[in-house]
């Protein structure tokens, strides 16, 4: 992968979402001297039983927008989403069943942790953790328990399509 230095900041190659060309992505130009640090993290892998069904959640319930959805050759669908302030992020929605990376045991052992809920993926911020508590929840979307004060902010658990665990939350002021 070729990176372009544009100003302070680090430019990855332009990506397409659906053959649509997006802007190049940023991120802080971390050289330090002569040593070159990770510059940012650009995609995170969260495996999900069925991509068909992982597509709608993400995108029609929690409306993200999909970055990447491309067949390979060998039939393996490289589908990616993200938050749409967030163009930087791709989630990769991996498939859980069996492939070049995962045989079938682990398959089986990885695909039982998912639909007993015992992953959890991460943390989406929002500006109004009630009002997309509320939103979210009108569309179907399973939660935990209703959003409450944490030292840090307000959060609710929601859980994919899936059975993936994320905290919703609300940064708290400073």
């Amino acid at each position: 992968m070729e990176a372009v230095t544009v100003g302070s900041g680090l430019c990855c190659p332009t990506k397409t979402a659906r053959f649509k060309k997006r802007p190049p992505k940023i991120c802080v130009n971390l050289n330090l001297g002569d040593k070159l640090m990770i510059q940012c993290m650009s995609h995170i892998s969260i495996y999900v039983l069925d991509q068909e069904s992982a597509y709608d959640f993400y995108v029609n319930k929690l409306g993200l927008e999909v970055r990447t959805d491309a067949k390979m050759e060998n039939g393996f669908r490289w589908l990616t989403v993200g938050p749409k302030g967030q163009p930087e992020l791709e989630i990769a929605l991996m498939p859980s069943t069996p492939g070049p990376m995962i045989d079938e045991p682990t398959s089986e052992m990885l695909r039982a942790l998912i639909r007993k809920g015992a992953l959890g993926a991460g943390v989406f911020e929002t500006a109004d953790c009630q009002k997309t508590y509320e939103e979210l929840s009108a569309k179907g979307v399973d939660f935990r328990y209703p959003p409450k004060e944490q030292f840090y902010g307000i959060e609710t658990l929601m859980k994919d399509d899936s059975g993936n665990w994320f905290s919703l939350t609300q940064r708290k002021d400073h």
